[in-house]
């Protein structure tokens, strides 16, 4: 017995006098085992998802991305090439000036042989301008003719490819024709030429004049003016204009200085004559007569 049982089995002894049976009261302790079961995770699917609206937004953001990436790839190519055809008719511009001032300050004339040297230009929508040169050999093409550096150049504008017009240059040797190359395939200065003015200095009139008619004489200036376009869709709205005065260097070599032992007239070596004019007298016509062209001369 336990001692609590015990001392109230003693207690009720002594209160009552008599000895009542004694209540045991056991208190049964229910043991609750939990049993730790493992189980499985487990995935659950959500039912949500994207609506077609959600979607659709989706697909037109993605849409105005990829337009905004086009248009500015599209607006970067435009500005290369805009910014490169610029370039390239600058450097025609500079290409032509230098291909006519070179052979204008080389340009020669013989009064013996006026057959071969004539100075023929003419203006107007088929412009062109011809005569000899004794050409450096930096000069386009020089490498195709040689020693032969006495060459006849004519510069003409003609119709190109692209329906545009265009400046070429065809080369022949002295008192030689054009050969089938030279005419078929000149070299091509510039493209897309809106205008090829000439204008040469009237020693008599003292002013400037659009037409040559002395083929047999070098003029003293000359001044040219290149209108040139970018490319085929600016022709009516040429974005350069180039103006160039030429003082041509050379005169020409009179029939008495090419024959030796020759008459001396005046202006020649050892004879007097008009200063500025040597071999011209105040009155005196010029040989073979202004607007002559002699035969021989090939006109392009």
């Amino acid at each position: 017995m336990s001692p609590t049982l015990k001392s109230r089995a003693e207690g009720r002894r002594s209160s009552g006098g008599r000895c009542e049976p004694s209540r045991f009261t056991f208190h049964v302790s229910r043991i609750t085992h939990h049993v730790s079961r493992i189980t499985p995770p487990v995935i659950r699917h959500s039912s949500r998802g994207f609506t077609l609206v959600e979607i659709l937004i989706a697909i037109g953001i993605l849409g105005m991305v990829l337009a905004a990436i086009f248009s500015s790839w599209t607006a970067i190519l435009r500005a290369s090439k805009v910014g490169l055809d610029a370039a390239a008719a600058v450097q025609r511009a500079r290409i032509v000036m230098r291909t006519l001032e070179d052979s204008l300050l080389c340009a020669e004339s013989f009064d013996l042989n006026q057959r071969y040297y004539g100075f023929l230009a003419e203006n107007g929508s088929e412009a062109s301008l011809s005569f000899v040169a004794r050409l450096p050999e930096s000069f386009p093409r020089n490498r195709k003719f040689g020693d032969l550096h006495v060459r006849r150049v004519t510069f003409s504008v003609e119709s190109g490819a692209d329906s545009g017009r265009q400046l070429v240059l065809r080369q022949s040797p002295l008192i030689m024709e054009l050969d089938k190359d030279e005419n078929e395939h000149p070299l091509v200065l510039a493209k897309y030429v809106t205008e090829f003015k000439m204008e040469f200095w009237d020693t008599r009139a003292n002013e400037w004049a659009d037409e040559w008619r002395q083929t047999n004489q070098l003029p003293k200036l000359v001044k040219f003016a290149l209108k040139l376009a970018d490319n085929a869709n600016s022709l009516h709205r040429p974005q350069q204009e180039i103006t160039r005065i030429v003082n041509l260097p050379a005169t020409m070599v009179r029939r008495e200085w090419q024959l030796p032992g020759g008459p001396r007239g005046p202006g020649t070596p050892g004879a007097p004559g008009t200063p500025g004019q040597p071999g011209v007298n105040p009155g005196q016509p010029l040989p073979g007569g202004p607007g002559t062209i002699n035969p021989g001369i090939r006109q392009q």
